[in-house]
């Protein structure tokens, strides 16, 4: 299990300054009331590395973790408000 593994209900969610996908994402799950961890890949090393293992060495942002330690990258409001129900 990562360290970056949020808790129940919330989401983390790995990102940069100048990511519109992320700014929106960002957006969206606080109007819906989705507590979100947002940790900038840029300014955390360790994040970096872990967003590219789980999109085979590429830094995509954004790249979201859920509270059960799965990824997704670039997922829709819709696909996370489905898995943090799941």
């Amino acid at each position: 299990m990562s360290h970056h593994t949020p808790a129940a209900g919330t989401v983390t969610m790995f990102s940069t300054t100048w990511c519109g996908y992320c700014r929106r994402l960002k957006s969206q799950l606080d109007r819906e009331g989705i507590e979100v961890s947002v940790v900038d890949i840029e300014h955390d090393e360790d994040a970096a590395v872990y967003v590219m293992q789980v999109n085979g060495g590429n830094q995509t942002v954004p790249t979201v973790v859920f509270p059960d330690g799965t990824a997704a990258t670039n997922p829709s409001l819709a696909e996370v408000k489905q898995r943090l129900s799941a």
